[in-house]
């Protein structure tokens, strides 16, 4: 595969089973797969159909008596190999995420550094699972066993390909798992290469093992009767039918939603740290980010200050080529997708919203770059929480900023949601920091930073963001 924008051309089968690359037995329509960057047309994938589901599961169920009963410590080894290859292959990894998902090759090399880093952390965790004695009366006792569940099934999302595959792969396989992996049909490329390392770092044949399709495909994973575990990372609507799926054969299942985050701005922050946060927050990976945080609420006294540097450094973020160096925004992951988004845009000036910024499409001066999906990075003014644009998850670069004057206000407000994903706050007053961030009903909040998920820590919301039993609180 070339990597150079506007050049690729992916030829090799993307589904891959028992250790190598397959044409699916059964694979039923062609799913177009596009370089977001110049809306030229990758490759057509054939979705996998019954008999490809069963053929990797079996698959993997065949790994699985292998690898469950190594030590944990074997499994360690394994583990950093394949963290060792992806750091080693990291460029390459990196431009090949780019070239499918649109985002800057800058950010695309941040993602393939968790990767490694997440599977490096699982793997010091592999050797280090255990039981317990427990001491009966009259001398006996009894012990538990940690034991692996089986064939675990992970379904990705599209905005981190590799990243969300490691995150999903990691934890199971070293808890002694087997995987088959449904990618996104828009970003179908690059888990296929993490399936590659995972043999080369010397995993049994068949461990990981990744299908390709749409609905009917991930349909066909969840209810296979040979899935122990589903873990799904993408949007509401979607999760809720795998909860449902999961439940006629009581799987066990993880769920990574949407969001509509709030981020909170006291007039006592750092105001240059506090932009930088609120850019980091809604434009990172051109605002298709699950945890952005998409309601900027700002205290009123510094409402217009802040408000003035957020429009100015916003208008100075450099969209183009996502494989250029100095590139900080890419192209968007579709044309639907794009359309989607400036339909949110357009109903917030209809509703009473004011474009301080951006908003509209974008047309690289590089010729081969003209049908990329490509748009302004938007700030909203004058918002109000009951508009659309406030309420609904948009997943694109677009930020709504709202005035507060009290704490006790903006929490109620913070709160008015069905999403709980995340959240933030930017104050100088850590005491007024930490009695904010325990108050959000979010699972994953920041205090004077922002989207900065380190593997350490769990990710996850409340509502109809997933589930997720701990709070995480990332402090600068």
């Amino acid at each position: 595969m070339s990597s150079a924008t506007g050049t690729v051309t992916v030829q090799q089968p993307l589904n891959y089973r028992a250790g190598a690359r397959v044409q699916p037995t059964d694979g039923g329509q062609l799913e177009e797969v596009f370089e977001p960057a110049t809306g030229r047309v990758l490759c057509k994938v054939p979705c996998s159909g019954e008999k490809e589901v069963d053929l990797a599961v079996q698959s993997a169920k065949a790994a699985f008596k292998i690898w469950s009963q190594m030590s944990g410590m074997e499994r360690c080894r394994v583990m950093l190999e394949a963290a060792r290859i992806i750091r080693e292959q990291r460029d390459e990894i990196a431009t090949m995420e780019t070239i499918n998902n649109g985002k800057s090759i800058f950010e695309a090399r941040v993602d393939i550094d968790i990767s490694w880093q997440c599977l490096e952390y699982y793997a010091g965790l592999a050797g280090s699972l255990a039981g317990e004695h427990i001491q009966l009366p009259g001398g006996s006792f009894g012990y538990t066993r940690r034991e692996p569940l089986g064939v675990c099934v992970g379904i990705g999302a599209w905005n981190y390909p590799f990243q969300i595959a490691c995150w999903k792969s990691g934890p199971a396989l070293a808890c002694g798992n087997a995987m088959v992996f449904k990618p996104s049909p828009f970003t179908p490329i690059s888990v296929v290469r993490l399936a590659e390392i995972f043999t080369e770092a010397g995993v049994p044949k068949g461990l990981f093992n990744v299908v390709q399709g749409g609905a009917a495909t991930g349909q066909l994973l969840c209810q296979h009767p040979d899935v122990a575990k589903i873990s799904f990372t993408g949007s509401v609507p979607t999760g809720m039918k795998i909860m449902e799926m999961a439940a006629k054969g009581i799987k066990p299942v993880t769920l990574e939603l949407g969001g509509k985050s709030p981020l909170i701005i006291f007039s006592d922050a750092d105001l240059e740290n506090a932009v930088k946060g609120a850019l980091m927050a809604n434009f990172l990976t051109q605002g298709e980010v699950c945890c952005n945080g998409t309601r900027v609420f700002v205290e009123r006294k510094i409402l217009d200050t802040f408000t003035k540097e957020v429009v100015k450094r916003t208008q100075k973020i450099k969209i183009g080529d996502p494989l250029l160096e100095d590139t900080r925004m890419g192209a968007l992951i579709n044309r639907p997708h794009l359309n989607r988004v400036q339909g949110f845009i357009k109903q917030a000036k209809e509703q009473g919203a004011e474009v301080l910024c951006g908003g509209d499409l974008y047309v690289p001066d590089d010729p081969k770059l003209k049908n990329g999906y490509y748009m302004r990075p938007c700030v909203l003014g004058n918002c109000k929480d009951d508009m659309t644009c406030v309420k609904e998850e948009i997943f694109g670069p677009v930020m709504a900023i709202l005035p507060f004057d009290t704490e006790e206000e903006v929490l109620e407000r913070a709160n008015a949601t069905k999403f709980g994903l995340a959240g933030g706050v930017f104050t100088r007053d850590i005491q007024k920091a930490h009695r904010v961030v325990a108050a959000l009903k979010a699972g994953m909040c920041f205090i004077n930073n922002y989207n900065v998920s380190p593997v350490e820590l769990p990710f996850g919301g409340y509502k109809f963001s997933g589930e997720n039993g701990t709070v995480a609180v990332w402090v600068k």
